[in-house]
C-alpha cells in the first residue's frame, strides 16, 4: 500500500512540475525571490509533509519514495526549497505551515542558507544543538550558488530561538547529514536529467551521414555516465533507507561522496555529447549542469566527506571494517 501511495504522489507531483515549471519559470527564478504561486502549488498538494508521519498531519511516505520525490524536483529544475522543506518538517516532528530551511549556525549568524530569506522557520544546528527560528525577525543578505539559486546570509538573535531537542539518531553533524543526503537526491535527479538529453541528443545529432549515438566513442562515454548514475542511485536509495537509523549519517556520507564525484563526470560527458552548444545559455542543458557543480559543494563536498568515512571506519577498528562493508553493499545491492 506504501508503495502504491508514493508512486500515485510522484506522479501527481510529476504532472504539476510539468505543467508550471517550465524554461522561463527556472530563468526568472535565478537570483530572484522564491516564487509565491509555485510554492503555493505545491504546498498545496501536499509535497511539504511528505516525510511527516500522519500522526502529525503529514503524508508519512516511506524515506526512499520521499527522497525520489526530491529527485523528480530536480529533474525539472524546481526552484524551490522543498527537499529543504521536507527534511526539516519532519526532522522538527510537526506541521508548520511556510517554506523551511537548513541553517549551519554560528556566534547567531549563518552563511549561504538555500533560500533564507524567504523561509517561514529555519532548522538551525549550532554548538548549543537544535532551534527553530521564527524567520520574520532574521536580517537577510540575498546571494546565490553557479545556478542562480538562493544562497542567503543570515542574522539572528539568540531571543528569536526555539529550543529543539535533536533526534537521538543524529550526531552532532546530524542536520549537515541531513542536507548532504537532499543534494544526493537532487544531484541523482539533475544527473539523470542530463544523461536523458545527452542519450536525446546523441540520436538527433549527425555527423558524417549519420547520429553520433552510432559512433563507438560516443556509446562509451554515454555508458560511462549511465554507471556513474546508477551507482549514485543505489547509495541514495540506501541512505534513505536508513532514515531514523543510527547509521544514518554514515550512509548519508556515502551517498553524498559518490553523488558528488559521479555528477562530475555525468556533467563532463553531457557537455562532451552536446559539444559548443552545451555551454550556452539558449540551452537546457546549463540549468543542470550548474545546479550538479553547486550542489556537489553544499553541505560538505566529497573530500569532506570522505574523510569522515575514513576517520569512522578507523576509529571501530579493523575488525569493524568488513561488517561495515558488507551491510552497506547488501542494502545498496537490494
Amino acid at each position: 500500500m506504501t508503495d502504491d501511495i508514493g508512486s500515485i504522489v510522484e506522479d501527481q507531483f510529476t504532472k504539476l512540475l510539468e505543467q508550471h515549471v517550465d524554461r522561463a519559470a527556472i530563468q526568472s527564478a535565478e537570483l530572484k525571490a522564491m516564487s509565491t504561486t509555485l510554492w503555493d502549488a505545491v504546498e498545496g498538494a501536499g509535497l511539504p509533509l511528505a516525510l511527516l508521519p500522519e500522526a502529525e498531519g503529514g503524508i508519512g511516505l516511506d524515506p526512499v519514495a520521499v527522497f525520489k520525490l526530491i529527485s523528480t524536483s530536480a529533474y525539472y529544475a524546481l526552484p524551490l526549497p522543498l527537499g529543504e522543506t521536507i527534511v526539516a518538517g519532519a526532522l522538527i516532528g510537526r506541521n508548520i505551515k511556510g517554506p523551511l530551511s537548513l541553517a549551519l549556525c554560528e556566534n547567531g549568524a549563518a552563511s549561504r542558507v538555500p533560500y533564507g530569506a524567504d523561509a517561514a522557520h529555519l532548522l538551525c544546528s549550532n554548538e548549543d544543538g537544535w532551534s527553530l527560528i521564527d524567520a520574520s525577525d532574521v536580517e537577510a543578505s540575498r546571494g546565490g550558488n553557479l545556478s542562480g539559486e538562493a544562497r542567503d546570509d543570515l542574522r539572528f538573535s539568540p531571543d528569536n530561538m526555539e529550543k529543539l531537542d535533536r533526534p537521538h539518531w543524529l550526531g552532532p553533524e546530524g542536520l549537515k547529514a541531513a542536507g548532504a543526503l537532499i543534494r544526493a537526491a537532487q544531484m541523482r535527479g539533475a544527473m539523470r536529467r542530463a544523461v536523458d538529453m545527452s542519450l536525446a541528443h546523441s540520436r538527433e545529432r549527425e555527423q558524417f551521414g549519420r547520429p553520433i549515438s552510432k559512433f563507438q566513442a560516443v556509446q562509451h562515454m554515454l555508458a560511462d555516465a549511465s554507471v556513474q548514475l546508477v551507482a549514485a542511485c543505489a547509495l541514495v536509495d540506501n541512505a534513505a533507507e536508513a532514515w531514523g537509523n543510527d547509521d544514518f549519517e554514515f550512509r548519508a556520507s556515502l551517498a553524498k561522496s559518490r553523488a558528488g564525484r559521479a555528477s562530475g563526470k555525468v556533467a563532463e560527458v553531457a557537455h562532451q555529447v552536446h559539444a559548443a552548444m552545451g555551454f550556452t545559455q539558449d540551452h537546457d542543458l546549463n540549468f543542470y549542469t550548474r545546479r550538479l557543480w553547486s550542489w556537489r559543494d553544499e553541505f560538505g563536498s566529497e573530500a569532506y566527506w570522505q574523510e569522515k568515512i575514513g576517520r569512522d571506519i578507523c576509529a571501530e577498528g579493523g575488525a569493524a571494517l568488513w561488517p561495515r562493508l558488507i551491510s552497506v553493499t547488501a542494502g545498496a545491492v537490494a
